[in-house]
């Protein structure tokens, strides 16, 4: 279960409440839970993809650890161009889509 994160930016309230629920506010906004299942994850995005959709404002961000990932990261994002992290040649590089 690794270390899974979700920044947050100009959202709502209902946000704030929900995540802090559920992981530990460290700054305005950054949540962190050190052994997030991907079941509770998968669960917990689907939560922000589903608010998001209908409210439509702000940006969110998700980063866990995952070994078949460039770089071992994977990241969500909400609000916010498309990112996906580049092995180049052993240099991580963020891609905008």
């Amino acid at each position: 279960m690794p270390l899974a994160m979700i920044v947050t930016s100009n959202v709502q309230d209902r946000y704030r409440g929900f995540l802090t629920s559920v992981m530990l506010e460290i700054a305005p906004g950054t949540y962190v839970s050190p052994r997030m299942s991907a079941g509770v994850r998968t669960r917990v995005w689907s939560v922000m993809e589903s608010w998001w959709e209908v409210l439509q404002t702000g940006s969110l961000v998700l980063v866990w650890a995952d070994r078949q990932a460039p770089g071992g990261l994977r990241i969500e994002t909400l609000g916010l161009p498309k990112k996906t992290i580049v092995d180049a040649d052993g240099v991580l590089l963020v891609k905008r889509e």
